[in-house]
């Protein structure tokens, strides 16, 4: 019986590790690139310190175009410090024109990436096991890497950084706390 049971947590260990795999092969395999060509993944941007948000926009969303300077403004305020942003396009290589105009209309310094809308909900739905309802939606990434908020529809910066303000105090107080025993 012992032994029985000793197989079935190393068969379900196995699983869950290669569930992770596949997930993490998907999620890479999500076809995203930068506006020049070359091929990004997410995780090349998460878990690099900082706080990420994550903005998933499309160039004919209204309210992505009303809404870009004010994470352009988000992303210059706290880049040196605690946070940067991340766009990522629906606009797929049949509308790459129109992303990199969106992009320069609103003077984007930071990344941003394009993919075709399967994909691109695809891998939201990968990531937070919601459908992507629409654009904007956001992902928001402590400083560690690991998926800490999503929001569909548009998020006001304000809230962004109280979120972050009130997320790092309570990783602060949690860290500072003496163990319990």
């Amino acid at each position: 019986m012992r032994m029985r049971a000793k197989r079935l947590i190393w068969n379900c260990n196995w699983l869950f590790l290669l569930a992770g795999v596949v997930l993490a092969a998907d999620v890479a395999a999500a076809g995203l690139k930068d506006l020049h060509g070359r091929e990004q993944a997410l995780s090349d941007y998460t878990g690099k310190g900082k706080w990420l948000v994550v903005m998933f926009w499309a160039s004919d969303c209204h309210v992505c175009n009303a809404e870009a300077h004010e994470y352009e403004r988000f992303h210059q305020a706290h880049r040196e410090r605690n946070a940067t942003v991340l766009g990522i396009s629906l606009d797929g290589d049949g509308k790459r024109a129109d992303a990199e105009k969106f992009v320069r209309r609103h003077d984007l310094s930071f990344p941003n990436l394009i993919g075709e809308p399967e994909d691109v909900a695809y891998l939201y739905g990968t990531l937070t096991g919601a459908p992507l309802l629409g654009t904007p939606a956001f992902l928001v990434y402590g400083p560690e890497g690991r998926l800490l908020a999503r929001q569909a529809g548009a998020v006001p910066t304000e809230l962004l950084e109280e979120f972050i303000r009130r997320e790092s105090a309570a990783a602060r107080l949690h860290t500072s706390a003496p163990a319990v025993r």
